[in-house]
């Protein structure tokens, strides 16, 4: 891999060291630290939009007007097709078809070759299918818009699909031991599958070497991870308009430092794949959780980068991680142990139960009131804090003033979203107070519902 690919952003716009990079690192600097003055000044770089990208991606050295940029564009679109249509009805999309075959069967490739699709999109333009520019425009888009570049691209990644059945991926039974190591999880603000990489599983070396124990082994996890990709890109929709593009995060935490020679080649594999057939499919990689180790092995490589790249990786400092998925994922979906109010196998709460932000200043107290006037129902609710570190308390008030009010929950909490619940037996409200005793300003989300409750004491 080149090294436009080997850098990556913090959650603030700064440069940092990519994920392929990083297992460079792994390799080669296991007895070694970083001197101080390895490491260079991080730069800021603008968080533009896609299209922005896509106009410095033609622009060149910046002397055409916008116009021309999308002339430009839309006539690299018209060019690949025209060259795809010849390529399939001329019966070489895949390669120059075999003279010896018999006539029959040249009528029978070129008749399945007309019938050919990827992420199933077909591909022959004059089927007139309005997911096939959305994905010709990928192609183009990560060759700069260059028609011969982006049809070569096309044409291996056919191959390669070919070659090793990933149209049928999806279906293969690849066993549930890598349950832990990642899993799709929800969508992001605007729609996007969230794919979930966890290194930590492996930190048990009965694991890691069940995993990783032979060749067949590491054949079978590699093919895994282009399974998880699949299972993601099938939720996708090729059309204009439509969420063409998936999130990665990469949890980094527990991750063992020696001795994960084959992780770390398999996980090089895996990122050259997904660059190389995968074109504009991965959005965002988010990495989590990186060691200290990691951290500071930041170097210099974003001089060679160039805009779209370079924003592909964004590094969350620990103590940011949930902050800085929170801008890409809303709180219903993202899983609690990232901050979020997301719980497996959840039967009181569903991401359509919508939380509600709230700001809190530095120094100061806030209150969350949930009033209660039905009787025998249960209330339940759901708390997180960004970033925590403050006083929280709950407490129920009852409406007569001569009853007493329950205390339900009184201490600092950090971490994880927290949930409790409080069955109504005479009217009142629901108090959340946090007390902010730092001087940083903190999120607040929280959600709420009721439901009938039958007591205990009836039904014995």
């Amino acid at each position: 891999m080149n090294s436009t690919d080997e850098c990556c952003n913090d959650e603030n716009g700064k440069i940092a060291l990519g994920v392929p990079l990083m297992y460079h690192f792994l390799e080669n600097n296991n007895e070694q630290s970083l001197k101080v003055e390895d490491l260079q000044e991080y730069h800021d770089c603008e968080d533009d939009e896609d299209d922005d990208d896509l106009e410095a991606s033609t622009l060149g050295d910046g002397t055409q007007s916008p116009a021309e940029v999308k002339l430009k564009i839309k006539k690299s679109l018209l060019e690949l097709r025209c060259k795809i249509e010849n390529a399939i009805l001329g019966n070489f999309l895949l390669g120059e078809p075999d003279k010896e075959l018999a006539p029959e069967d040249v009528a029978v490739s070129r008749e399945q070759l007309r019938e050919i699709s990827i992420w199933g999109v077909p591909l022959l333009p004059s089927k007139a299918h309005e997911g096939t520019d959305v994905v010709l425009r990928k192609f183009l888009k990560a060759k700069d818009f260059k028609v011969n570049e982006a049809f070569d691209m096309l044409q291996k990644t056919l191959i390669w699909r070919r070659e090793n059945n990933i149209d049928g991926i999806t279906e293969e039974d690849l066993g549930s031991e890598y349950g832990n190591a990642g899993f799709l999880c929800s969508k992001d603000r605007e729609g996007r599958p969230v794919c979930y990489q966890v290194c930590g599983v492996f930190k048990d070396r009965r694991v890691y070497k069940k995993t990783f124990g032979s060749n067949n082994r590491c054949d079978k996890y590699l093919r895994w991870k282009i399974q998880l990709v699949e299972k993601a890109v099938k939720k996708l929709n090729f059309r204009e308009g439509g969420v063409d593009s998936i999130i990665q995060v990469f949890d980094l935490k527990n991750t063992p430092m020696q001795g994960t020679k084959e992780l770390n080649s398999l996980s090089k594999k895996a990122l050259i794949l997904f660059q190389n057939y995968y074109p504009e499919i991965i959005h965002k990689s988010i990495i989590v959780y990186a060691p200290f180790w990691f951290y500071t092995s930041q170097v210099l490589f974003s001089r060679f980068m160039n805009q779209r790249n370079k924003k592909k990786f964004i590094l969350a400092r620990p103590q940011k991680v949930t902050q800085t998925l929170l801008k890409c994922i809303a709180p219903e979906h993202l899983p609690c142990e990232y901050g979020g109010l997301r719980r497996n196998n959840d039967e009181d709460f569903s991401p359509s139960d919508k939380a509600t932000e709230l700001k809190i200043k530095g120094n100061t107290v806030s209150k969350v009131e949930f009033p209660v006037t039905e009787l025998g129902v249960t209330i339940m609710w759901d708390v997180t804090v960004v970033g925590w570190d403050v006083c929280y308390k709950e407490e129920f008030i009852p409406d007569d003033e001569g009853s007493y009010s329950v205390l339900l929950q009184n201490q600092n909490v950090e971490g994880s979203s927290t949930r409790n619940s409080f069955y109504i037996s005479e009217p009142g409200k629901i108090v959340i107070t946090v007390e902010n005793g730092t001087y940083k300003k903190r999120k607040m989300f929280y959600r709420s519902k009721a439901r009938t409750t039958v007591p205990m004491f009836i039904l014995l």
